[in-house]
């Protein structure tokens, strides 16, 4: 899975949490998940959640902890589904 599918896949899973849908139009790997799309602090860790769900992934507190942009969650989700294979 190269990292634009987990772009794509990843806008599936921030759309609940997300009051104005029409940001993850610009969205990218240096888009913040809570200054540039409005996503409450509290549902970072349904965010997570999901991601785990999604990908078949355990995403620890130090990992979850450092993703706070696109990139970041593509960097994390990337690497522990290498981890796992």
């Amino acid at each position: 899975m190269d990292r634009q599918e987990i772009i794509d896949e990843l806008k599936k899973v921030l759309t609940p949490y997300m009051e104005d849908k029409e940001l993850l139009g610009g969205i990218n790997e240096q888009t913040d998940l809570i200054k540039d799309l409005k996503i409450n602090s509290a549902n970072l860790v349904d965010i997570i959640i999901d991601a785990e769900s999604k990908y078949n992934i355990e995403i620890d507190m130090d990992s979850a902890e450092k993703m706070t942009t696109v990139g970041s969650c593509i960097d994390i989700i990337t690497e522990k589904m290498n981890s796992k294979t």
